[in-house]
């Protein structure tokens, strides 16, 4: 268990038999809270590539990646953007894309089936990732938005080429450009999730049908995955590095910065 000093978020690692499970949570917001802890800050987002790589070595047959409390992931939050990139912009941009970079690669890379438990909203990056994971399950409660151009922020995530091709073009363009919320039951409807479950039943449902899948061949999971991911591979590294480098060259801009600082000014007034 790994505590992060800047916003006390916590992300455990629970190993069980044929199954690694993956959760963050926060340490000091109260239940129902909101915004939460936004979980991808830098050192956050280093922990889970490191627990990703010690899975990938590990006899588990699967991940589940979840979360504690009422929502999923908040995304990279404007305030933490704008504290870091006001001390040294250009050395931070590059620090920021380069761990966003790794993040997502991370996920692009792992060879183990990714199974998704979206417990409440996930925004920005916690929603753009869920293509790269292989089974998506959602509660009622879930939804979903990235609301990139309100941050006078490009796609990330390899969102820019996975939400066209689940979503549909028209769709897409109106989540990242937008930020059009989508509901559990829209998600499932369109492809970005695979099943929504009551919330009261949520945990049960998804741990029933998560030790199913553990109870396959851990060889099958794997080559099955690869056959299917297999193919986008070199495309999804290539759309990675290309979003990362145009989200460093905002950050590093004068406008990005004004951007940021009206969307707080204005979060702030409401």
């Amino acid at each position: 268990m790994v505590e992060d000093n800047v916003k006390r978020a916590v992300v455990a690692v629970r190993c069980g038999g044929d199954l690694e499970q993956q959760q963050q949570s926060q340490a000091n917001n109260p239940e129902g809270s909101f915004p939460p802890v936004s979980f991808p800050v830098l050192p956050i987002m280093k922990e889970v590539c490191r627990a990703l790589g010690n899975a990938a070595a590990d006899d588990s047959k699967l991940l589940l990646f979840s979360s504690v409390g009422t929502v999923f992931c908040s995304g990279l939050e404007p305030s933490y953007l704008m504290g870091r990139l006001t001390t040294d912009r250009r050395k931070e941009s590059s620090r920021i894309a380069d761990a966003v970079r790794d993040f997502v690669s991370a996920f692009i890379h792992f060879k183990k089936p990714i199974v998704v438990a979206i417990n409440g909203p996930a925004l920005g990056l916690g929603a753009s990732i869920l293509p790269l994971c292989d089974v998506v399950w959602a509660s009622e409660k879930a939804w979903f938005q990235t609301p990139c151009a309100a941050l006078h922020l490009t796609p990330s995530g390899c969102s820019s080429y996975m939400f066209p091709q689940i979503l549909g073009v028209a769709l897409a363009n109106e989540m990242l450009f937008c930020g059009r919320k989508l509901t559990a039951q829209e998600a499932c409807s369109r492809g970005l999730v695979s099943q929504v479950f009551w919330p009261t039943t949520f945990n049960q449902e998804v741990m029933l049908r998560v030790k199913e899948m553990a109870s396959c061949s851990a060889v099958v999971l794997e080559e099955s995955k690869y056959l299917v991911r297999s193919i986008v591979m070199s495309v999804l590294e290539d759309v990675n590095e290309k979003e990362c480098q145009m989200l460093k060259q905002l950050w590093c801009s004068t406008k990005g910065l004004e951007a940021l600082y009206s969307y707080l000014h204005k979060s702030c007034d409401k």
